[in-house]
């Protein structure tokens, strides 16, 4: 593809990539709104956040099988279809039913627009190039998932926009990728006969819901300690279980087990997870640190983000730069597992006292880190693989990373919730209304409570904040050394899309046979030329 292709679709995976992420962040600030206005209860406001991150994660193996067997452009454009579907029948909402239904299908198309983004990156662009590129992506990624409380909290507060431009705004981005990729994406397309192994795909999906269900709900609907919890663990290891065994027995494996022979596959693997955990576990909780610790608006609190943002975006496009230049990468992983992991520890200091100077300090370190780190991953992992598995192996990358993050706020949400209740309860002995209605269960708005009560709630929130990020450092010290053990290897100067073609090569009486696009392989095998 000549350049000027490659920018336009470059393009729309960008605004695919970040419509997708937007998704599920950018109703952050806009829940209680919505769930007021709509009559929901509790259990209903956590479905909503819930019902989309099921869909996406769950999914997400799925689509990464299917770019390996069918037209990654068809695919990708159908996860666009469903994301504005979704996000339309959300924005319309009448009832609590209809917009968690729409949750869950914004969520499966933004399952695809996750994996699907850097599969086709991937099939455009070779890993020797791919870094700049991949600077961006990794920047996007970034940038939606911290700006996207932000961008809600402005249409919240906007009077003539309103909680239902938090699914609209979407839309265009998406529309516009779509014709984008119609326009510039022209990928050749080997047909390849066989039968998908849905029975693994559904115990698969099954497994992963049961388990993030537990994860998103645990502590706060039910215990830890419940009939609720046996099961849900229990049932969801056992779903898991029969999975594997499919899988290991099934001709075109959702998730092929042989993958995790490669050594850097398994690492990047489990560095994902280890960094969903502790990056989304603690940065999920700045904007109500900045709300209730520090007294800001929901505005503010989006602003008060933006050194993450920034320190993500120049790391990003830095490293993705020289690693283009230089064809050296494993130096950038290390570098941004270590500044991750003091960003991490930096922000393990701050109280509601803490001058917003040191701050920008901490999240900048912190962003720098994960600059360099996210879509590098990816890269590595992308570059040692055969072309065949390579969207199999960019969906487990996805997949760890969102399962992760998932595990790390449910968890340290959780921590958070322990460690204040203590502390509000001191605050209400102390004199004062309990925050959120006389029940100290709801998130309290500070600027409602009187001065003695306030400084209580928000030391509390301070402290509270604080662990949350000193419970995360040993994740990404964990992923340090799982990074430290990958072995760096030269990247490729062809796309996935050529090495297909040579590894797709079929051998007719002793001698090679160039594949042919949408010719099925049986064909091939038997001499039939298109």
């Amino acid at each position: 593809m000549p350049p000027r292709q490659v920018f336009q679709t470059v393009s729309g995976l960008v605004a695919g990539l970040f419509v997708a992420i937007l998704a599920g962040t950018v109703v952050a600030n806009a829940l209680p709104r919505i769930t007021a206005e709509l009559g929901a209860s509790q259990a209903t406001y956590t479905w909503v956040i819930i019902a989309e991150l099921l869909a996406m994660t769950a999914t997400v193996p799925l689509w990464g099988k299917l770019s390996d067997l069918y037209s990654k452009k068809l695919l990708l454009q159908m996860s666009l279809g469903l994301f504005v579907v979704g996000s339309l029948v959300a924005g319309f909402s009448q009832g609590v039913g209809t917009l968690i239904f729409s949750r869950v299908v914004q969520g499966v198309g933004a399952g695809g627009l996750t994996a699907l983004t850097q599969v086709v990156m991937a099939a455009v662009i070779p890993p020797r190039k791919l870094g700049r590129y991949s600077g961006v992506f990794g920047a996007v990624f970034s940038g939606a998932t911290v700006a996207g409380p932000l961008i809600g909290g402005l249409l919240v507060d906007t009077s003539w926009l309103g909680w239902r431009w938090c699914f609209f705004i979407g839309v265009p981005f998406a529309l516009l990728a779509i014709a984008l990729l119609q326009r510039t994406l022209h990928l050749p397309h080997v047909r390849r006969e066989v039968t998908i192994d849905w029975l693994g795909a559904l115990l698969i999906v099954a497994g992963v819901s049961a388990l993030l269900i537990w994860v998103s709900m645990a502590g706060s609907t039910f215990g830890w300690y419940s009939w609720q919890t046996a099961a849900l663990v229990g049932g969801g290891t056992l779903l898991l279980a029969a999975a594997v065994r499919v899988e290991a027995r099934a001709a075109e494996p959702i998730i092929p087990l042989s993958i995790f022979r490669n050594r850097t596959v398994a690492l990047t693997t489990l560095a994902s997870l280890l960094v969903g955990v502790g990056l989304f576990g603690g940065t999920v909780f700045l904007s109500q640190f900045f709300q209730v610790a520090m007294g800001k608006s929901p505005t503010t609190a989006g602003l008060m983000s933006l050194p993450l943002i920034l320190g993500s975006l120049a790391a990003s496009t830095i490293a993705g730069h020289r690693i283009s230049a230089t064809g050296r990468w494993k130096r950038y992983l290390v570098a941004g597992t270590a500044l991750m992991t003091a960003g991490l520890a930096l922000l393990a200091t701050i109280g509601s006292h803490t001058p917003f100077v040191l701050l920008s300090i901490y999240m900048a370190t912190l962003g720098a880190g994960v600059g360099m780190l996210m879509q590098n991953l990816v890269l590595a992992a992308q570059n040692d693989v055969p072309a065949g598995t390579l969207g199999s192996a960019t969906s487990v990358l996805s997949f760890s990373r969102s399962m992760g993050g998932t595990i790390g706020t449910s968890v340290l949400g959780a921590v958070l919730a322990h460690r204040v209740a203590p502390a509000l309860a001191a605050g209400r002995t102390s004199g004062g209304d309990a925050p959120g209605g006389g029940t100290g269960h709801a998130v309290p708005d500070v600027t409602t409570l009187p001065e003695p009560l306030r400084t209580f709630v928000e030391n509390a929130y301070g402290i509270a904040t604080a662990e949350l990020f000193f419970w995360a450092t040993p994740f990404a010290l964990l992923a340090l050394i799982a990074v430290l053990f990958i072995e760096e290897k030269p990247l490729k100067t062809t796309t996935s899309t050529e090495r297909l073609a040579e590894e797709s090569a079929v051998t007719v009486a002793g001698r090679a046979l160039p594949p042919y696009a949408d010719t099925p392989r049986a064909d091939l095998a038997a001499g039939r030329r298109p």
